[in-house]
């Protein structure tokens, strides 16, 4: 219907799945990496858990279409509502095991499955067997997915599991009947949506597939949908696609925020709160006044979508849009305090009031400080950082995280009002961090701090050979080099026999598990971005800018 009005060879937001489109993020990239290691490692379970709508079934889906190795035999389970000798039935017939085989007898299923297993080893062939939606398991299934993983030889396990579901798939293994199934996870990843800035690219991305040849979506749409789906790629699907029929509706050749809140609210449904008022009774027209207006109130207090509860942006009332949409700027209101006797010494003025003496600053502004600190003045954005030899980290964490890191990272922040402020984390002491807003540095509370960092960062480093590689198993490559020479370098107990191979091999996963384990990184012998970052603040202190030695203009 829009596709030939804004030139596209077919819908760029299908919500099925199309490998022409997969987008890999970065932490796309590294949930793919921990499913490549799962079918290739020895036995155990890997577990991969993301929010509704985070494409996590995409990734299981790109995973079987490109990334399995030869002498794999898979079986999917995509529907685990069933009872345990379903499930080992439902196993066994996706195997395509033969012999006599009673289905309704857990004995006569495991068996055949057994020497369906042994077999595969004897052949040289790996089994791997992957459920999706995995949250949905009964505790009792789950007990016979445990007793799988006892089918093994003498030195390995013959069946690798993946389990792959909603974050209540933590919560079930966390129970104290299931802790024998948690200690076998042997890895685990957390999928989370796209950052503001991944969020763009993914739509641009899509466009451009679809045959776009200008911008469609504006700067402050991109934004508004990121507003809207706190980067949740489906929610994001069907926000675009409706946009885009809205802007063809109106022969608009291009979306905008205005466009967008429409879309968003036919989503939701909300323009049906008109029609239903016209057809009421008279008697009940008061009432339906009073809820009409709990409503609105609640529209305004909350979000168009329920989002999980870190999300705390909130859409603008239409004139504060208006406004925002004629200044270029988002619209902040600063109530005028109001005037008190206080006798008390003056107070430092809180983070908040900092931030709203400022308009929401350019995200290009802070983004260009820290590439000051790495001795680059040209640099304004992720895709820039590579041109000269940088990375750029985009994700979620912890101030943990940030600690562990020891890099300068720009934060998006989000005022009570709702305004977003991309501010600069330039040290980070045991309470204190010193941001610089607008180019002035400002020491606050951590404690503060955190009341208006939702998680969301950028951070620069510098990857070896300057290329950045996600380093797994199996993978040739310079940096393997690197990566061994310096965990050698670091301590010799994570030195491999051969320090010159490029050949991510078993023993160098032994070593990274190693690291990662005395650093308290998540343990699963992938050399990620997080790792790689680490082993250069060890290997050369002095070459980047930290957190912790960081010169400031005020003492701490």
């Amino acid at each position: 219907m829009y596709t030939r009005f804004f030139g596209l060879t077919d819908k760029p937001f299908s919500i099925t799945p199309d490998p022409r489109y997969l987008f890999m993020s970065e932490r796309h990239g590294e949930a793919l990496a921990h499913l490549v290691y799962g079918v290739t490692e020895s036995g155990g379970f890997i577990q991969l858990t993301g929010e509704v709508g985070t494409g996590k079934t995409t990734l299981v889906r790109s995973l079987l279409q490109n990334r399995l190795p030869d002498n794999a035999d898979v079986a999917v389970v995509l529907n685990p509502q069933l009872t345990a000798i379903e499930f080992l039935a439902t196993v066994v017939e996706e195997l395509s095991v033969e012999g006599e085989i009673d289905p309704t007898s857990t004995k006569s299923l495991t068996d055949a499955l057994n020497r369906y297993l042994l077999r595969a080893h004897a052949d040289g062939r790996r089994v791997i067997l992957i459920v999706d939606e995995a949250q949905n398991l009964a505790p009792g299934v789950l007990e016979q997915v445990r007793l799988l993983t006892n089918l093994e030889t003498a030195k390995q396990k013959l069946l690798q599991i993946i389990l792959i579901g909603q974050p209540e798939l933590r919560e079930l293994l966390s129970r104290i009947d299931l802790r024998q199934l948690a200690q076998r996870i042997t890895g685990r990843y957390h999928l989370e949506p796209l950052s503001r800035d991944e969020t763009a690219q993914y739509i641009r991305h899509r466009m451009r597939v679809a045959g776009a040849l200008t911008p469609v979506f504006t700067d402050k749409a991109i934004r508004t949908v990121f507003r809207l789906t706190e980067g949740v790629p489906r929610l994001i699907n069907v926000i675009c696609d409706r946009s885009l029929l809205a802007a063809y509706a109106v022969e608009s050749p291009q979306v905008t925020p205005a466009i967008v809140r429409r879309a968003a609210a036919e989503v939701r449904g909300e323009e049906d709160l008109a029609g239903g008022f016209r057809i009421l009774p008279a008697a009940a027209v008061v009432a339906t006044v009073a809820i009409l207006f709990a409503s609105v109130a609640w529209v305004y207090q909350t979000r168009f979508f329920e989002l999980p509860t870190t999300v705390q942006t909130a859409e603008l009332p239409a004139d504060a849009r208006a406004s925002e949409e004629e200044s270029g700027e988002t619209a902040v209101e600063a109530a005028a305090p109001e005037t008190v006797v206080d006798a008390s010494p003056p107070q430092t003025p809180s983070l908040h009031s900092r931030l709203l003496d400022r308009t929401p600053l350019d995200g290009n502004a802070a983004f260009n400080e820290l590439a000051a600190l790495w001795g680059y003045d040209t640099v304004a954005d992720c895709t820039a950082a590579v041109s000269v030899g940088l990375s750029c980290v985009s994700q979620r964490a912890a101030f943990g995280t940030l600690r562990q890191l020891d890099r300068p990272a720009v934060l998006e922040l989000v005022d009570r009002d709702g305004g977003i402020h991309r501010v600069l984390l330039k040290a980070l002491r045991e309470s204190q961090a010193v941001l610089s807003i607008g180019g002035e540095e400002i020491a606050v509370p951590v404690s503060e701090l955190t009341e208006y960092w939702l998680g969301e960062f950028q951070m620069l480093w510098r990857p070896p050979n300057g290329r950045a590689v996600a380093l797994l198993p199996g993978v040739r490559d310079e940096n393997v080099v690197w990566l061994r020479e310096s965990l050698a370098a670091i301590d010799g107990r994570y030195r491999t026999g051969d320090t010159e191979s490029d050949l991510y091999s078993d023993e160098l996963v032994d070593r990274v598990r190693a690291f990662q384990r005395d650093q308290r990184l998540m343990v699963d012998g992938l050399a990620g971005a997080q790792t790689q970052i680490i082993i250069n603040g060890l290997i050369d202190p002095a070459g980047a800018p930290t957190l912790a030695t960081a010169r400031l203009a005020g003492d701490l």
